[in-house]
């Protein structure tokens, strides 16, 4: 497998391909409901099926809502290239997914388009879509849904992540830099582009709407844990930890510098003689960073109480998660994770487990004082003092995740799914988003 289209013949082959599967009648599935009976969907998301949640949440809440849904997404390893499941079609493009500069995104991203793009234009004139789900990055992906758009088609964009902010911290770019303005220009078009916005959090609606697009065409929908999944677990469950059990602080996610699992590390160094049995245990997916960080811990004399176990699926990180005692979002300060709402926040409180969070703007919207355990982001100091405290004191650590319960309640995934299906069922039904601009 090389990085970007593995070759012309076979790229067109996909499309040729996929179009004749995309012909077969759709089944009815066991969860058919009347809300969104007989409409047609096509989503494209430039990462890896099922194993993006989001993209994979809503999926489902458009089978269950009884719609078909043409999928495409990118290649995965060990995945096929083309799958069906009873009205869910899946074409995997032949395009790798990689971190890299400005003119590698580039040309991944121009080259998944493009083939989306046929792809939804040659499905399209075979059978019409209702409506096109464009999930970003890239924003200008919603450019592959400008054929179905033109024969009819809604389409949703959903902003995952605010492109501007995520580039001026992977790329250290000023936010004056021209990389940047272009950047926003293209949000800007790819709003245009589209009849509705869903976005992840209350502090990304507000940027959107005051620099894209009127605040009435955007809704959240927040990235909460399917319980399916994650079920939830009052914090009082567990059996009180014994005194020579380990201590085990989770992180899970990925690997990249701005989420700074290195402050973590560091958090460890310090807290270690006064928590002789703690323990960090890492999960995701291997990358650069991880081999710095693992650096350090051998600098650090660390190597027996830093463990990294590789990435999970959903399904085996909540028997992780039942297994740890705190669960840490050990976050740099940067222009993004001042403004993002951890996923990993709600699945350590859907299991019952606290939490230690950076005090910044897109966690605080939500999480008063006394829900989570907060530290000012970027220190490695009180990052360790708020774990001695969930240690020390695990009657308070009990009552402080039933508090953050309380708010991952009312954001559970079945609130969060109907909001979904509620925007989706107006847009089609020509009513647009809701005019209160925040909600579906």
């Amino acid at each position: 497998m090389i990085h970007g289209i593995q070759s012309r013949d076979s790229a067109l082959r996909i499309v040729g391909e996929a179009e004749e599967d995309s012909s077969l009648l759709p089944t009815e599935s066991d969860h058919f409901a009347p809300s969104l009976a007989g409409k047609r969907a096509g989503m494209v998301v430039f990462s890896t099926y099922p194993w993006d949640p989001r993209p994979r949440r809503a999926v489902e809440a458009l089978l269950q809502e009884g719609m078909s849904v043409d999928l495409i997404c990118a290649v995965g390893k060990g995945l096929p290239r083309r799958e069906r499941k009873g009205t869910l079609s899946i074409t995997r493009l032949p395009i790798v997914h990689h971190r890299g500069g400005i003119l590698s995104y580039a040309y991944q991203y121009s080259s998944f388009i493009l083939l989306s793009a046929l792809l939804f234009a040659s499905r399209t004139l075979r059978r019409r879509y209702d409506l096109i789900y464009v999930h970003n990055m890239p924003d200008i992906l919603v450019l592959s849904a400008l054929c179905p758009k033109l024969f009819g088609a809604k389409v949703i964009l959903d902003q995952h992540d605010p492109m501007p902010e995520l580039m001026m911290t992977i790329l250290d770019r000023p936010e004056s830099s021209f990389s940047v303005w272009m950047i926003r220009k293209l949000e800007k078009l790819s709003f245009t582009c589209s009849d509705s916005i869903i976005t992840v959090n209350e502090a990304c609606r507000k940027i959107f709407a005051a620099r894209s697009c009127r605040a009435e065409k955007i809704s959240v929908v927040m990235n909460s844990p399917d319980g399916k999944i994650f079920p939830y677990r009052p914090a009082r469950s567990y059996t009180p930890r014994a005194k020579n059990q380990s201590f085990v602080i989770m992180y899970h996610g990925s690997l990249v510098e701005r989420n700074g699992l290195e402050l973590a590390v560091d958090a460890l160094a310090l807290i270690h003689q006064k928590i002789p049995t703690a323990e960090l245990r890492i999960f995701g997916v291997d990358a650069p960073y991880l081999r710095r960080v693992m650096e350090k811990v051998n600098r650090l004399g660390l190597q027996k109480q830093v463990r990294y176990l590789g990435p999970r699926n959903p399904e085996d990180m909540v028997r992780e998660i039942e297994s740890c005692d705190v669960g840490v979002i050990p976050n740099q300060r940067n222009t993004f994770t001042d403004i993002n709402t951890p996923t990993r926040i709600f699945e350590y409180l859907a299991l019952g487990k606290p939490v230690v969070a950076p005090n910044t703007p897109g966690i605080r919207d939500y999480f008063a004082p006394g829900s989570l355990y907060f530290f000012d982001a970027g220190s490695a100091e009180q990052l360790a003092a708020q774990i001695v405290e969930v240690y020390a004191d695990p009657v308070r650590a009990s009552a402080i995740t039933e508090r953050g319960q309380v708010v991952y309640r009312e954001h559970e995934w079945v609130i969060e799914r109907q909001r979904l299906v509620d925007l989706v069922r107006d847009l089609l039904n020509n009513n647009g988003s809701r005019r209160d601009g925040a909600r579906a």
